[in-house]
């Protein structure tokens, strides 16, 4: 299973950005799926998830208002709208879908490789 994560990039303060995350390589359905994000220094922390129907998310306090999460089941992908950004949300965005995995006969996280956002004064 891979994810990959794209939209990454530098933007002043103010700007928006949208990441995108595709997930492939599994023929079992995923789950939810959401991003995370870590900034240099500091713990990994959840930004936004979003359950396998789309019906339920759930956000960081800090990034409610301004960031929204979505999905494509019918293409695997999973979205973050991000605006409104500041130098506070600078970090290593990184993805995940829940999913069985038929090694540990168990639902799993997989990750993505994080993409790097960097938002300047």
């Amino acid at each position: 299973v891979q994810l990959q994560a794209s939209g990454g990039g530098s933007v002043q303060a103010g700007g928006s950005l949208r990441l995108s995350c595709a997930a492939s390589g599994s023929d079992f359905a995923i789950n939810n799926m959401g991003w995370f994000r870590q900034a240099r220094g500091r713990q990994r922390d959840l930004v936004a998830a979003i359950s396998s129907g789309g019906e339920n998310t759930r956000y960081a306090d800090s990034v409610k208002g301004r960031f929204t999460i979505s999905r494509d089941n019918a293409k695997n992908m999973v979205y973050l709208q991000m605006n409104s950004l500041n130098t506070e949300d600078t970090a290593a965005y990184y993805c995940y879908a829940d999913m069985f995995s038929p090694r540990v006969s168990a639902d799993y996280r997989y990750w993505g490789r994080g993409t790097l956002v960097t938002v300047s004064s």
